[in-house]
């Protein structure tokens, strides 16, 4: 709760209850002080760190690293191992036999002695800590030796062991030495000054002392320390840190030091959103003996912390946006912030008045602010904000932006309304001093945004505009995107484009069941004759566009551009690019690494020479006939579902088009974008032309689905074949059912489903009522799918039989349909590597041999996906030209 402030004038200590953690009392004059509040939360016992996991994916790497160089790099290693043998071999056997004994003397007492201490202090669950990361680094010695030993490249165990001087091989990793560094890195020696110089002279001595005697290898040594460290932090991110995170009475204790006399402390709770990268920090409502009350904020390296995988995507997927440091030390945050608050109130801005900071042990800082009462912006009532408020918003933002100073997080939260009616920025951890013209742009947007959401985009952009100007306004068009928005403003956006949106399928339902009700009523009526028909059903057609046209509404960025362009219409509204890469990118980029290495895996063992011998060429020649007709049967497959008039011979220039579209994005998502242009181009109306690819698209499904059971079911029945047999079919069957079920018992999936089957039947289902009325039209899709299907089957089968394979015609039709399923499921383009791994695998279930069955994928891949680039790529650049895509 924001607003647990003292009232007016009042700066008497407040009457806390003492019940809650950490409150107790001191009578100094007979002053209770000391007291904090019983609202609290009770902090948990253990922490997950982010550090902690940061550092296990980190020394995970580094081992893989390592064990790269040795299988890749073997006459480096073996050249360096040598160099470093040779150089601590000319040491002298007396300081060698004394390294030895006093690594094993320490190596043993230092551990121990630690642990002493650490229980002497009551902290035994620290101990308890390290003894389980160093079992556990015990076992995974213990399991890296046996791999090593048995099946590792001879090149890695070569760099990992030697001839030990008592005969045999040296240990790959030493069981000793790791559990003792996952223990020392569990229980935190590394944090305590005099215990880290211990522990590195310990480990240091050790690791001389062994390779001097030769009982190990440099990458021993180095894979030695790796694993401990990484068994250690994986330890600590499994079962959690001891929490050390300071509280209410620690804060107390703090303020006493920097010369205040608190007397209670009143923990204010915030309505932000936890998911916010910009964390906020624990807050405060201090009350002191003798002047105004303090507001403090706590950060900890919990707090701190937060966000640390989204600043992580942020830096790699934005550019020309200074982002700050993922891993920020405590120091680094406390003077960012002690900065910017500073450069705020010199600028002339309305911001909380920084006193006085502090640690608060090793773990967390604080910062003391004068107290100013409110309310944030968020929770102003709409009809308590006049457009004097707003102006004190934008004036606030102009003096920042007046001396490069830019806030890069004006939601509802970090605008704050005093009693006087003032507006006070606050949480300025995130900002930025000497900003450039992008993030400063990017703050207009911002606050564009957060007052449009609340008043609405007219009045948000006079406010703005009357106190920066038309030109400040309209510069921030281009920023006025999604991706530049706080996470609050996007969820906020996505809330209400989920309600506009049924609210746009509910009036469209009601417009169809109106229909529906006036044509129920025609024919009681019994109106005949064909016209009379055709005048109804075109009447039902336009009810329904109609109500898709009134159920539009703008989303609040599209209304903020219109009103800035009636101030200002030559503003620029391309947007800047701020993304470098796209999380689809992402995934299909590591897709598609991992479906290059499968396929590279099987393609060594291929001889492409051999392949050009030994292919009959007639059959390949049909297999290029087979593929050329597929653009037929897709151009006859979409024009099956277009009422309107749309040419056949430029329809199938669209579909060999699409054979480069697919080539730079996922094939369920290229096409459909394409057949949906071409149709808009062609004279369609857009929701009419959505409506007639998705009518397709769901024909299409379904019949893909009918044709795989059938199929299925025919193969199940063939002696001759090796596939599954009929209760396949029947355990899909009954798979799908339970599917059913579990959907329709979840009310959660039960919703999403529903909703998404109505959004179905308010566009697609009434544009399929439309062409079942037509039967030419109708023939015409449902022949140009089953034609499409049979074209790629044949096509599949002429690649089989170049190499001198044979299928049956069933289990060919299975094979194909399965692989095509999860080429349109993977978000590679053109379901590279998931169709061809999908075509071997399925193939070599059904009996094909490997040595027939992998060529020939090859070949049925050459010809459907690498073939028809150049002509999709001549068809679209001609198809644009004409302005038909």
């Amino acid at each position: 709760m924001q607003g647990a402030e003292p009232p007016e004038g009042d700066h008497a200590p407040r009457a806390l209850p003492s019940s809650g953690p950490g409150a107790y009392e001191c009578d100094e004059g007979g002053v209770q002080i000391d007291r904090v509040s019983g609202d609290e939360p009770l902090l948990p016992a253990r922490v997950h760190r982010p550090a902690d996991l940061v550092r296990l994916l980190l020394g995970i790497v580094g081992i893989a690293l390592v064990l790269a160089l040795a299988a890749f790099a073997h006459g480096t290693t073996t050249g360096l191992a040598q160099d470093i043998n040779e150089s601590t071999g000319r040491a002298p056997q007396l300081l060698a036999s004394f390294a030895g004994l006093a690594a094993n003397i320490a190596i043993f007492i230092v551990p121990v002695a630690f642990a002493v201490e650490r229980l002497i202090k009551r902290d035994g669950l620290r101990i308890a800590d390290g003894v389980l990361a160093a079992v556990l680094a015990h076992g995974v010695s213990l399991a890296t030796d046996l791999w090593v030993a048995r099946a590792a490249p001879a090149s890695i165990r070569g760099a990992l062991t030697q001839l030990a001087p008592t005969g045999g091989f040296t240990d790959p990793v030493h069981g000793y030495l790791a559990p003792v560094i996952a223990y020392m890195t569990a229980v935190g020696m590394s944090r305590r000054p005099r215990w880290r110089v211990a522990m590195w002279a310990v480990l240091l001595l050790d690791a001389f002392a062994v390779l001097v005697n030769g009982y190990t290898t440099p990458f021993s040594i180095v894979t030695t320390v790796l694993i401990g460290w990484t068994v250690a932090y994986g330890t600590l991110y499994a079962v959690g840190s001891p929490n050390v995170r300071p509280t209410g009475r620690h804060l107390l204790t703090g303020l006493r030091r920097v010369g205040f006399k608190p007397v209670t402390a009143l923990r204010a709770e915030d309505g932000a959103d936890d998911t916010e990268p910009h964390e906020r920090g624990r807050r405060y409502i201090v009350t002191l003996e003798d002047g105004p009350p303090l507001d403090v904020t706590v950060v900890d390296r919990e707090q701190q912390a937060q966000g640390f995988f989204y600043r992580v995507w942020q830096r790699l997927a934005l550019r020309g946006i200074t982002q700050r440091r993922s891993l920020q030390s405590l120091r680094q945050a406390l003077e960012q912030e002690a900065l910017l608050a500073y450069a705020a109130i010199a600028a002339g801005a309305n911001a909380p008045k920084l006193i006085a900071t502090s640690e608060l042990g090793p773990d967390a800082v604080m910062l003391v602010y004068e107290h100013i009462g409110g309310r944030p912006f968020g929770q102003v009532p709409t009809d308590e904000i006049t457009d004097e408020l707003m102006a004190g918003a934008w004036r606030q933002v102009h003096a920042l932006q007046s001396r490069r100073i830019a806030h890069r997080r004006l939601d509802g939260d970090a605008l704050l309304v005093d009693r006087s009616g003032n507006v006070v920025l606050t949480d300025l951890r995130g900002g930025e001093i000497a900003a450039g013209d992008i993030v400063l742009r990017m703050d207009v947007a911002q606050l564009l945004v957060t007052l449009g959401l609340r008043v609405g985009a007219e009045r948000a952009v006079a406010t703005g505009v009357a106190v920066l100007g038309p030109d400040a306004v309209a510069d921030s068009l281009p920023l006025l995107q999604s991706i530049a928005l706080t996470r609050t403003s996007r969820a906020t956006l996505r809330q209400l484009a989920r309600e506009r949106a049924q609210r746009e399928r509910e009036k469209v339902l009601e417009a169809a069941s109106a229909a529906k009700e006036a044509k129920a009523a025609a024919a009681e009526e019994e109106v005949s004759g064909r016209k009379a028909l055709k005048a109804e059903r075109q009447a039902e057609k336009r009810a329904i566009d109609e109500a898709l046209e009134e159920a539009r509404e703008e989303d609040l960025l599209a209304q903020i551009r219109r009103q800035v362009l009636l101030i200002r219409p030559q503003a620029p509204i391309e947007p800047v690019r701020l993304e470098r890469i796209k999380p689809r990118t992402l995934i299909s980029f590591v897709a598609g690494a991992f479906a290059a290495y499968f396929l590279l895996s099987q393609l060594t063992h291929v001889q492409f020479g051999d392949l050009v011998d030994k292919a009959e060429w007639p059959w390949v020649a049909v297999a290029v006939a087979f593929q050329a007709l597929t653009y037929v049967a897709a151009a006859l497959s979409l024009l099956g579902f277009v009422p309107e008039k749309v040419g056949f011979a430029r329809t199938v220039l669209a579909q060999v088009a699409g054979s480069f579209v697919k080539l730079v994005a996922p094939a369920a998502v290229g096409g459909v974008a394409l057949n949906t242009r071409f149709l808009q181009r062609s004279g369609v109306r857009p929701g009419l032309a959505v409506a007639s690819v998705g009518a397709s698209q769901l024909f299409g499904l379904a019949c893909h689905i009918m044709l795989l059971l059938s199929f299925g079911y025919v193969t199940g029945t063939e002696r001759s074949s090796s596939l599954g047999p009929s209760r396949t079919v029947i355990g899909g069957l009954l798979t799908a059912a339970v599917l059913v079920l579990v959907v329709a018992a979840i009310p959660v999936l039960r919703k999403f489903v529903s909703t998404r089957v109505r959004s179905l039947f308010a566009g697609v289902v009434p544009r399929m009522l439309d062409v079942t009325q037509r039967p030419q039209k109708l023939l015409s899709g449902i022949g140009g799918m089953l034609l499409l299907t049979a074209a790629n089957v044949m096509c599949l089968d002429a690649a089989i039989r170049a190499f001198g394979g044979e299928l049956s015609y069933a289990s060919i039709a299975v094979v194909y349909l399965t692989a095509n399923a999860l080429g349109s499921a993977a978000p590679t383009p053109g379901g590279v590597g998931a169709v061809e791994l999908a075509l071997t695998a399925a193939l070599t279930v059904a009996g094909l041999p490997a040595e027939q069955g992998t060529p020939a994928v090859l070949l049925f891949r050459l010809m459907t996906l690498w073939l028809p680039v150049l002509p999709g790529w001549l068809c679209f650049t001609h198809l644009t030209r004409k302005g038909a895509i």
